[in-house]
């Protein structure tokens, strides 16, 4: 093959895995929220076999499925987006990264104040709208800066606009991330800047992410030093802290980010091209949003055919996820435990099932031996299988 296409919808779980409830998930299933809106029209994901993978019974099955379709078990010990992301690029995590469900310790907090000099609000698990709500008044008239973290594993600095430029604040998270390692290696360090005034502050597109990096290559490493293309999309090139792509390009919505993808479609070049689309996660599962999630669905959906469209013979597109966020969970506001689906399409794709995979992991063993690259990893290739 030529081109891959993998594009992750971040956070579309399809349903609780058998350990989800020792994750405080029970009977999770973003996919079965999402289809009780009336938001939700996803014609070219049905087709393509959605409704045909083990264990979805909330949409209908296509007759003749024009892609291949699996469910994929996430075999690392996380639920969150760093090792999600990581599993889909060949690595198993058998440890958690650590999470702060009673806030961070003096042994973190002293040294960052020491070397940003600001004092800190809130350090506790907070939801990123209220914590800002909660402590935005405050923040803006002290300088604090708003510290907390959530059910994973991150170290989240929020800060207005007009207080902290983004700037500055990427510069704390970057002290942040040097403390943050060994036994305090949380997966990320984010930067949250807002705007506008107490009763109406707004989150901006300015966030960014400071992420651990990986222990071992992982499939965009390979792709790199066998000099084909590794093209990040989004959020990739932060969740990979920076390894392993060739070129990058950040994204200011989903929308944007599927310009971006049909900008390379247009492109000849030969390897990868991983999109990370982080609206379903970011402004509709936390939010707890099942309309907006179901709608950001269509609105892909719709999109699509414009990408296969462009598909040359020797093209592929595998539509996967990194965990859930289940929009209907009131348990909590954090991401859900959850089987994600794989749906893979092309020319030369053969419409089979999977089945129930063991490990996300799948997909990198599979785009590496269809890009004829060597990559050590526990995951297991497909290619034979579809093409």
């Amino acid at each position: 093959m030529k081109r891959v296409f993998l594009i992750v919808l971040d956070s579309f779980g399809i349903g609780a895995m058998p350990d989800s409830p020792s994750f405080g998930d029970v009977g999770v299933n973003t996919l079965a929220a999402c289809a009780t809106s009336e938001k939700l029209c996803i014609p070219n994901l049905i087709a393509a076999g959605l409704g045909n993978i083990d264990g979805v019974s909330c949409l209908p099955k296509a007759e003749k499925p024009t892609g291949a379709y699996a469910r994929l078990q996430e075999a690392s010990m996380g639920k969150d987006t760093t090792i999600g992301h990581w599993e889909i690029g060949g690595i198993v995590s058998d440890h958690p990264l650590p999470t702060y469900p009673d806030g961070f310790p003096e042994e973190i907090l002293a040294p960052f104040r020491a070397q940003t000099g600001c004092e800190i609000l809130a350090n506790a698990p907070w939801s990123g709208t209220e914590v800002i709500e909660k402590y935005g008044q405050e923040h803006m008239e002290t300088g604090a800066l708003i510290v907390y973290t959530s059910a994973d594993s991150v170290f989240q600095i929020a800060a207005h606009e007009d207080i902290v430029p983004p700037e500055k604040l990427y510069e704390y998270c970057r002290i942040a991330r040097k403390l943050l390692q060994g036994k305090h290696g949380v997966g990320r360090v984010i930067a949250r800047p807002f705007i506008g005034t107490p009763g109406s502050f707004k989150r901006t597109a300015n966030r960014h992410d400071f992420s651990l990096e990986p222990p071992q290559d992982t499939l965009l490493d390979v792709l790199k030093k066998a000099g084909k293309a590794s093209i990040g999309v989004g959020k990739i090139y932060d969740i990979f802290a920076g390894r392993g792509t060739t070129e990058h390009v950040y994204n200011q919505s989903n929308a944007n980010g599927m310009e971006h993808a049909l900008h390379y479609a247009q492109q000849d070049f030969e390897g990868l091209c991983f999109v990370n689309l982080v609206d379903f996660d970011m402004n509709f599962g936390h939010r707890r949003d099942i309309d907006g999630y179901a709608n950001a669905l269509t609105e892909f959906d719709r999109w699509l055919p414009s990408l296969l469209e462009k598909l040359g013979p020797e093209d592929v597109v595998m539509i996967t996820a990194d965990h859930g966020c289940d929009p209907a969970y009131t348990a909590t506001t954090d991401h859900t435990r959850e089987y994600v689906p794989l749906l893979i399409m092309g020319q030369g794709v053969k419409p089979v099932n999977l089945g129930t995979r063991a490990s996300f992991a799948d997909i990198a063993a599979t785009v590496a031996q269809m890009l004829d690259v060597e990559l050590d990893t526990p995951g297991k290739s497909f290619m034979e299988e579809i093409l």
